[in-house]
């Protein structure tokens, strides 16, 4: 293999993941016409067909397919590779890619990367906000953040939260029409606001436990949503009940604008972890938000 093999190969990975000429020449830096020959210089010495091009995209080939499974894990020891020669400088450097859901970003994350982007200067930290369960290797993030029920065991994690608790919340409104619930199935004669998965397109079945054993209630209700900050105003409004991370309602049931119910039954579950495919060598800029993400009791 000589050195335009290795060039070429690296410029293929890139057309593959954009599944564009255009934008693999932007993100390369170089002409879409020069991208585009040395695609085919490529193909040739191969005597293999790697890229399918129409007027609008351009997709792998099965043996392009093939041959960018085999490559993805060794550019990807070549990028760590790299990244760990930047140990030698005086502090990380670089853009570290995370997806993350919008709760876990405001409460955890950011109080974090406010003072982490001030110690780490020459670091760019982008923040997906996504609340699917990503891929993050196909989808080429450095790490991703996820409650600790929903991680993937081929992964590395570290946990960078404390337990959460969920809340059962109304407005006093609603409460002067409604009674209180002192159990979660006296939740069937509520109006309960639901909450979509974007995911799956499940709605979220009300998670409790009595004595160390779930009690899981379905509960119904006239408003559905897939965005938190929707579900929040309309429990504001005394629309219904919702199932609202507590750190979420804590300053409107302190100041009365929500009351909180079904307490004893809402027990703590594990909070969020920052986690990372396993390599032999960790970016130092990804080593360092590791470090200063991890949950210190």
């Amino acid at each position: 293999m000589n050195r335009n093999d290795l060039s070429d190969l690296a410029a293929f990975a890139v057309v593959a993941e954009e599944g564009s000429f255009t934008r693999a020449a932007a993100r390369l830096g170089m002409s879409q016409s020069a991208l585009s020959h040395a695609m085919k210089a490529l193909e040739d010495r191969l005597g293999l067909r790697l890229l399918a091009r129409t007027t609008r995209s351009v997709s792998t080939t099965e043996a392009g397919q093939r041959l960018l499974r085999t490559l993805r894990p060794a550019l990807d020891d070549i990028a760590a590779g790299l990244a760990a020669v930047g140990e030698l400088r005086e502090k990380p450097a670089g853009t570290l890619r995370i997806t993350t859901g919008k709760h876990a970003a405001v409460r955890v994350l950011w109080p974090v990367l406010s003072r982490f982007l001030v110690d780490y200067p020459e670091v760019q930290v982008e923040l997906s906000i996504d609340s699917s369960l990503t891929d993050i290797v196909a989808s080429r993030f450095d790490a991703g953040v996820r409650l600790g029920e929903q991680l993937e065991k081929d992964m590395i994690a570290v946990r960078i939260g404390p337990d959460i608790r969920a809340a059962i919340v109304g407005a006093p409104s609603y409460f002067a029409q409604h009674p209180v619930p002192c159990a979660p199935q006296d939740l069937a004669g509520h109006d309960c606001i639901n909450y979509r998965f974007t995911t799956s397109g499940a709605v979220y079945v009300w998670e409790f436990e009595e004595d160390g054993h779930p009690v899981n209630v379905r509960v119904t209700g006239s408003l559905v949503s897939n965005d938190m900050d929707v579900i929040m105003a309309a429990v504001l409004d005394g629309r219904g009940l919702a199932y609202i991370f507590e750190d979420e309602v804590a300053e409107h049931v302190a100041a009365g604008r929500l009351v909180r119910v079904l307490d004893d039954w809402c027990t703590p579950f594990p909070g969020y972890y920052l986690y990372y495919p396993s390599r032999r060598q960790i970016p130092p800029a990804l080593a360092a938000l590791v470090d200063a993400l991890r949950y210190r009791l």
